[in-house]
């Protein structure tokens, strides 16, 4: 199939609205294989508009006299209106732009013809092993893991009963091990019924399960589209707004992550428990609360290359389905069983973890927006398909450019390194009460509201962190009570 094939009218001339703070732009409108294009006229600014179609999430179009209007919802909750000269034209863009923003075929993604200058395929896409991380920061064990196959006939497993006493072993004597579950016993006892099940207490002895249920799958992305639908209401009263808010229950469903994560995280730290964590298939709930318990306790983790090899770790190569889990955002009509926004949930965490430890993370919420937008929407191939077998059969890492290598360059580390960092070698305690646990705005409002004077000051910190490195010839460290914000 050719591109070609899908664009009905390849270019009009067109108005951009692109939100209340932002100007509208007019020029002709293109569009490609992967791209729509907006070229200003020679009397407007010969900046380049630029929209990969594949963050596209939903497409409205109107039509009205001899003109007509589109709508597009991104997936990264930015909402685009396009007035377009033409009524055929309009129609036409926008069958093109539903044709080329759901192609199924992996290898025709955008990612495997991304040829940026000053990359080169394969750099940045071999982290060190999983294995030498954990023998480089074990003391106590925290393993991750699916539901055992026990089903109705209660069957037994030789080789994970052996492995789970050989940890209790090789641990220190007499050490405990927490079995954290994030099912409810309700449905862990109905997953039987199906194959799946959980621990017989007289098989695995030393080891005590604990329920600690996480919402997944569909009520989870319910509430994702609640919350984004409360948070794009410009008109609401303040009680209507705080009504919606609880009722979307996504700060609930934060604190339960956080919760079950320091759950994990104080029965290694404060009983020398080994921990073993998982749910039903163990890539979306589990990898939520091993990755929260590693940010805890591991400073490692909390740096910029540490939660890269992080996500990298517990996320990618552990075979969270992103194809599945990120096919659509919040806008979506559609709404597959397979969609979820568990990613998020987890960013979300992290940046509530550093709002309250602001100096602790070497990275900022720069970061976890890149993140977010590049896990539904993105050039590089890091989270192309559902598993490490698929990305294989793909080629991904051959014929696709790692997101690790376009983070990494020196012109992206502003926007995504904290300028306040102070390594700090203790735990990270979170507070999970409701009071201080806060709506992340610079996500859910991004594209709603004006600037707030804290970004204003946080360009201040960075030209004085910029202005010292040039003074100093070194990369200082800068503690909250020099800056007068």
């Amino acid at each position: 199939m050719e591109f070609s094939e899908l664009i009905r009218t390849g270019q009009a001339q067109a108005e951009l609205l692109r939100g209340p703070e932002a100007p509208p732009l007019r020029g002709t409108l293109c569009v490609t294989g992967h791209h729509l294009l907006l070229s200003p006229g020679p009397q407007a600014t010969p900046d380049l508009w630029l929209l990969l179609l594949r963050s596209v999430d939903s497409i409205e179009k109107r039509v009205a006299g001899d003109c007509g209007t589109i709508t597009l919802r991104c997936k990264d909750l930015r909402v685009l209106q396009l007035d377009i000269e033409g009524v055929e034209a309009t129609l036409n863009i926008a069958r093109s732009i539903e044709a080329l923003s759901s192609l199924e075929s992996v290898i025709t993604s955008f990612p495997f013809f991304y040829r940026p200058k000053g990359l080169r395929l394969g750099d940045a896409w071999h982290f060190h092993p999983p294995e030498r991380y954990y023998k480089r920061v074990a003391r106590e064990v925290l393993l991750r893991s699916s539901q055992p196959l026990i089903g109705p006939q209660k069957r037994r497993c030789a080789e994970d009963e052996a492995l789970l006493r050989a940890v209790l072993a090789g641990s220190r004597p007499g050490a405990r091990g927490f079995i954290v579950d994030t099912r409810s016993a309700q449905t862990a006892k109905q997953a039987r019924m199906t194959g799946g099940g959980t621990e017989a207490k007289a098989a695995y002895p030393g080891w005590k399960r604990l329920h600690r249920p996480l919402e997944r799958g569909r009520p989870l992305q319910e509430s994702f589209v609640h919350l984004v639908e409360a948070c794009g209401d410009l008109e609401q009263s303040m009680d209507h707004w705080l009504s919606r808010l609880a009722g979307c229950r996504w700060l609930a469903h934060v604190k339960e992550a956080l919760s079950t994560a320091c759950l994990a995280a104080q029965g290694m730290e404060r009983e020398g428990a080994c921990i073993l964590v998982h749910g039903a298939e163990g890539t979306d709930s589990t990898l939520v609360v091993t990755s929260l318990a590693q940010l805890i306790l591991d400073p490692s983790s909390r740096t910029m290359a540490g939660f890269q090899e992080l996500v990298e770790r517990e996320w990618i190569q552990a075979g969270h389905p992103f194809q599945l889990r990120c096919a659509h955002s919040a806008f979506s009509h559609a709404r597959p069983k397979h969609e979820a926004p568990t990613f998020l949930l987890f960013l979300d965490c992290v940046w509530q973890l550093g709002r309250q430890f602001p100096l602790s993370l070497e990275f900022g919420e720069g970061m976890l927006l890149a993140l977010f937008d590049h896990a539904y929407a993105s050039p590089f191939g890091t989270f192309l398909c559902n598993s490490e077998q698929e990305r294989c059969l793909c080629e991904v890492r051959t014929r696709t450019h790692s997101l690790w290598s376009g983070l990494n360059q020196l012109k992206e580390q502003r926007k995504l390194r904290n300028p306040l960092y102070v390594p700090n070698p203790l735990a990270l305690w979170p507070s999970v009460e409701p009071q201080s646990l806060r709506l992340w705005q610079g996500l859910f409002l991004r594209w709603t509201r004006p600037p707030e004077p804290s970004e204003a000051a946080w360009e201040k910190v960075w030209q004085i962190v910029t202005d010292q490195e040039k003074t100093e010839g070194s990369q200082p460290t800068v503690s909250a009570s020099e800056l007068q914000l």
